[in-house]
């Protein structure tokens, strides 16, 4: 990781637009941000530029030319209670060219239940005012001005986006009817309690320039009809993926070369293989190749105003469970106006007075309503419940609804991802106590005059100490795990004596975290995160109890997470960015019977499990399929997609810069390196020696023009002799058995490249190759490329000429086949030549960890180059450098306002949780894609039921065993098998701890007869060789049985305590 100023920057378009931070028509404060550090980004404002190093995750995401749009928009926030601050601080980290925040109101108790950038101190002050400078830090290039004044229609006319909260509906009518008229996109968002709305309006010519954000499809084309309409059959080694009504176009077509020129062309899908095009009767005849690719085609939006829509309206289902709920909330939310307007505030909490009026609001609304808003029958409890909650104000309905309406805004500014088209209504009643409702009176749900008066006003006060009591483990600290914190500080988790927050994560900041981990700031950048977060938040609630870990969770840190720590813990919620980690804190969590709240997100896309002990399945319970692995032999000899060259560059990288110097480094301290080796599979103990002996003795440099030499070396091997080597078995006019040609189909036929040091390509590959390789040798490099031009100029190259008899598989199958026979000669001959450990005990090299975010290391340099020339020899076409970090990085593109949605989710079912809720219908799980948009909610599944004798049992039982007895002795192998036998009549046929054998019925006489008398433990520390830590309570064991009737039965595992 680096903290240097890592982006690269691309040069916007310097076109002046209005902008609404120079405004004076009102009161507005705007404070200058402090000095960034070296390490941080621009004064707000100052640039024109997309920072990659800041904006590279998001970038993924969005794209280049969305961003730029977005960076020409000025935007309008009204309201700045806990919506409105949500809604500006995702639009500030997505980097518009100016946000600017509007409010008359002051802060008020009920605003801290979620609004995070305000204080107790606060209190009677403008929120607008009081939040600006800390949403200022979120984002150095967004200038963000707070107003007080009336949003008169010239001062409305500075911005290009407006977004509505906590506005009264007549004044959301007047602006809306003159955004519409003066082509100013409009969004209005609002929540009670449980309860959320939103709405859009982008004009009667909104153009959507794509509509899902998923990488074009392409395919490769086998065959091309001539006929009206033409049939397209693809390769059949993948479906080709497109629907009737796509677009696609048509690259290096052979014989009906007519198809490269043509315009998109509209397609009907004839099976999964084939579809059909336009006219191709005058076109020439198919030859052979091709490549047929999807285009994304720009679609026009026309939306109604909110004037018109609100009594013609369009709904976008958030749950299909609650399909004829969002037109009972439409006339529920006029309710709630129409009452406020008349006593100029909304219902009190459980006030069954004010709750039966909206009611007749509601009614009379309804009444008036034209088909098919008007509804045979209202749902009474939902208007009345929306009516109780009216002056709730809960952080996570917030975080979902804010993080919606801030992607609605992004996308009137870009064009980028499908709108909102109009109304969105969103309910999670399922939050409300099970049983005993009743319980939420209005005295209960009175404000209390405390930050959490928007939290009772829903729940009440006695949910409030239970959730202060809660002890929470969260795992990650990244973008998921900062949002959990906000939220988690907002609803006073953990905020009462014997409550508590325990954060661990053992990464440090880097700045491409600051896009969307929005508890940290360019200062942070090397701190450790969950000691930022963990302050951030304090900073938020000073009633948190919170402690920040750097610990990873595993086996190698159960010394910390024991059985003590886990035991006392009332769940655990999971940031992580990786399965494996996943999968061991679900483990652990059914281990200790603890609920787990697990959720990811990945670009636009979000999910959302819990897991619920003796409830739910656990979220080992499924996987997702594997990824699919590119074959070997394409990525050695038969690339045909730059995924194929940039996968080949990462493992060059790899073999070439930190393998051979690891085995290098335990050639000369491991004294037992050389007997590993040996014990390798296959051909691997004669690759690993060539590898060492290259590095000490035939590679070795003495020098920087040493290591010039090598890099000059390498590309010629790899560029231009092994394809000389490749076609010379494999003649470009070869045919296969069959007649056909053998560069043909995902088959691309290669051409060997000829080095010439004025090519900034060739060059760019020698510079990063070369320092790398300096790098393993500790031999300082230079960035001088008129200086490395002149060493190659001295390098001279060997001639090559292709060999006869070399063997070059052609599949994967084939690979498997050959016979991997090692060479024991020129093994022995390399171990006679190496150096001994003894001669070169000062010496050392320097593996090289790829780390792709530090623009200076010469790590992406190397792999664009290397994979761009390896593309320019098979003629494929080469990816820039963002492209190429994204897919040879792995980088999981991210976006704010997806997590800040999903998380909002997450803590939804926390409330669920900590009230107990029992009813597996009650629980959601979720997934979300807000650039389509799409939700669905589904219940949990059950966890699976298995059965023994008459016994039924789940992944979340187990067999209690007490290993220490009575007699204070403890049980033998002999006295454990017996006890199964007797207690629950099973014979146990296999005993496992772990990876560890204990027993086992086909054990020999021998050495059964020695076990059996031995204590359980001490059987354990001879098998696995290691002894049970003091911090172990318990063992788990692993049983096979019989029954009674000799069969096999599927038995649930065995805690064995022991202490």
């Amino acid at each position: 990781m680096s903290s240097s100023p890592l982006s690269k920057k691309r040069r916007l378009s310097e076109s002046e637009t209005k902008t609404g931070s120079n405004c004076s028509s009102g009161k507005s404060v705007q404070t200058d941000l402090r000095e960034a550090p070296a390490n941080g980004m621009a004064k707000n404002g100052n640039e024109a530029d997309i920072d990659e190093g800041l904006y590279s995750r998001q970038l993924y995401v969005l794209g280049h030319e969305a961003m730029k749009r977005m960076q020409n928009a000025n935007i309008l926030v009204s309201g700045l209670r806990g919506l409105g601050v949500e809604i500006a601080k995702n639009i500030i980290l997505g980097g518009v060219k100016s946000v600017t925040i509007h409010d008359q109101g002051v802060a008020e108790w009920s605003d801290l239940s979620s609004q995070f950038y305000l204080r107790e101190e606060d209190l009677g002050k403008n929120r607008a005012e009081l939040s600006q400078p800390r949403l200022m830090e979120l984002n150095s290039y967004v200038p963000v001005t707070a107003y007080t004044g009336p949003l008169s229609e010239d001062f409305l006319s500075n911005f290009q986006v407006v977004v509505l909260t906590n506005c009264p509906l007549e004044e959301q009518l007047r602006i809306g009817d003159f955004c519409h008229s003066q082509d100013i996109k409009l969004v209005v968002a609002d929540t009670k309690g449980l309860f959320g709305q939103l709405f859009c309006d982008f004009g009667d010519d909104m153009v959507v320039t794509d509509t899902n954000g998923e990488q074009p499809l392409s395919a490769m084309v086998s065959m091309v009809t001539k006929g009206i309409p033409g049939e397209v059959t693809c390769l059949d080694e993948a479906r080709h993926g497109f629907e009737s009504g796509d677009f696609v176009s048509f690259t290096e077509v052979e014989g009906m070369s007519e198809l490269n020129s043509c315009e998109p062309m509209e397609i009907k899908v004839l099976g999964p293989y084939t579809f059909s095009i336009g006219d191709t009767s005058n076109f020439s005849d198919y030859v052979r190749g091709g490549i047929v690719t999807q285009v994304k085609m720009p679609k026009k939006i026309s939306f109604k105003s909110l004037r018109s829509s609100l009594s013609e309206p369009e709904f976008i289902i958030t749950d299909f469970g609650k399909f004829d709920r969002p037109a009972q909330l439409h006339l529920g939310f006029q309710g709630l106006q129409e009452f406020h307007k008349k006593h100029e505030r909304f219902p009190k909490p459980r006030n069954q007075a004010d709750a039966s009026e909206v009611l007749t609001l509601v009614k009379e609304l309804n009444e008036q309503a034209k088909p098919p808003l008007k509804q045979e029958k209202l749902d009474e409890d939902v208007i009345k419940e929306l009516a109780f909650q009216a002056t709730g104000d809960l952080a996570p309905v917030n975080a979902f609804i804010g993080g919606l309406a801030a992607q609605e805004v992004m996308k009137a500014c870009s064009g980028k991802f499908m709108p909102i088209t109009q109304w969105l209504y969103f309910d999670a009643l399922e939050c409300l106590p099970e049983e005993n409702k009743d319980a939420l009176t209005e005295e209960n749900c009175s404000p209390k005059h405390c930050r959490y008066d928007g939290q009772i006003a829903v729940f009440g006060s006695d949910l409030q100490a239970k959730l202060g009591q809660q002890k929470y483990f969260l795992v990650g600290a990244g973008a998921i795990g900062c949002e959990l914190l906000k939220n988690f500080a907002m609803i006073g988790l953990g905020c009462r004596p014997g409550g508590e927050v325990i954060v661990t994560d053992m990464d440090t900041i880097e700045k491409s975290n600051l896009n969307r981990q929005f508890l940290f700031r360019p200062w942070d950048v090397t701190k450790m995160k969950s000691d930022t977060a963990a302050a951030a938040v304090k900073e938020m609630n000073p009633n948190i109890h919170i402690t920040s870990h750097q610990d990873r969770v595993g086996p190698d840190t159960e010394r910390v997470y024991d059985d003590d720590f886990f035991e006392s813990l009332d769940g655990v919620a999971n940031a992580l960015d990786n399965v494996d980690a996943r999968m061991y804190m679900d483990r652990r969590c059914v281990y200790y019977r603890k609920p787990l709240l697990e959720s990811g997100t990945l670009g636009t896309k979000g999910n959302i499990q819990v897991v619920i002990p003796f409830l739910t399945e656990s979220y080992s319970s499924s996987q997702d399929p594997p990824e699919k692995s590119i074959p070997i032999c394409t990525l050695k000899n038969f690339p045909n997609a730059i995924e194929h060259t940039l996968q080949w560059a990462r493992d060059e990288f790899e073999g070439l810069f930190k393998q051979p110097a690891e085995n290098v480094n335990q050639y000369i301290t491991d004294p037992k390196f050389m007997e590993r080796t040996q014990k390798l599979p296959g051909t691997q103990p004669l690759e690993v020696l060539e590898a060492v002996f290259k590095s000490l003795v035939t590679d070795r440099p003495k020098s920087w023009a040493d290591c010039v030499t090598w890099a000059c070396n390498h590309w010629h091997t790899q560029y231009s002799n092994n394809i000389r080597q490749l076609l010379h078995n494999f003649p470009p006019n070869q045919k296969t058995n069959s007649g056909t040609l053998f560069w043909s189909g995902p088959k691309r036929c290669p051409h060997p490249l000829t080095f010439d040091s004025s090519n900034s390509l060739h060059m760019d590959y020698v510079m990063a190759a070369a320092n790398l390789f300096a790098q393993t040798y500790g031999i300082t490099g230079t960035r001088d490329r008129a200086a490395v031009a002149e060493l190659l100029r001295q390098v001279q190259i060997p001639e090559f000429t292709p060999k006869s008899g070399v063997r070059i598989h052609i599949s994967d199958q084939e690979l498997q086949n050959a016979n991997a026979s090692v060479d024991d000669s020129r093994l022995e001959e390399l171990k006679s030549s190496l150096p001994g450990p003894q001669q070169l005990q000062e010496f050392r090299m320097f593996p090289v960890d790829f780390e792709k975010d530090d623009d200076t290391n010469f790590h992406m340099d190397f792999i664009v180059a290397a994979s761009n020339l390896r593309a320019e020899n098979y003629d494929i076409p080469p990816a820039d450098r963002h492209k190429s970090k994204l897919i040879a990085g792995k980088i999981i593109p991210a976006i704010a306002t997806t997590t800040a949605a999903v998380v909002g989710l997450v803590c939804l079912e926390l409330y669920k949780i900590i009230q107990g809720h029992k009813r597996l219908e009650s629980f959601k799980n979720g997934f979300l894609n807000l650039a389509l948009p799409f939700f669905g909610f589904s219940e949990p599944i059950s966890c699976p039921k298995n059965k023994y004798y008459n016994t039924e049992w789940t992944l979340w039982d187990r067999f209690e065993v007490q290993g220490i007895q009575a007699d204070g002795q403890e049980m033998t192998l002999r006295e454990f098998l017996a006890y199964f036998k007797k207690e629950h009549k099973l014979e146990i046929t296999m005993l496992s701890q772990g990876v560890s054998m204990l027993y086992s019925f086909f054990m020999q006489p021998a050495k059964l007869k020695e076990r059996h008398d031995q204590p359980m433990t001490e059987i354990v520390t001879r098998v696995s060789k290691k002894k049970i830590g003091r911090h172990v309570k318990a063992l788990v064991f692993e049983l096979c049985c019989n029954d009674d009737s000799g069969d096999d039965t599927e038995v649930p595992y065995v805690r064995y305590t022991i202490r």
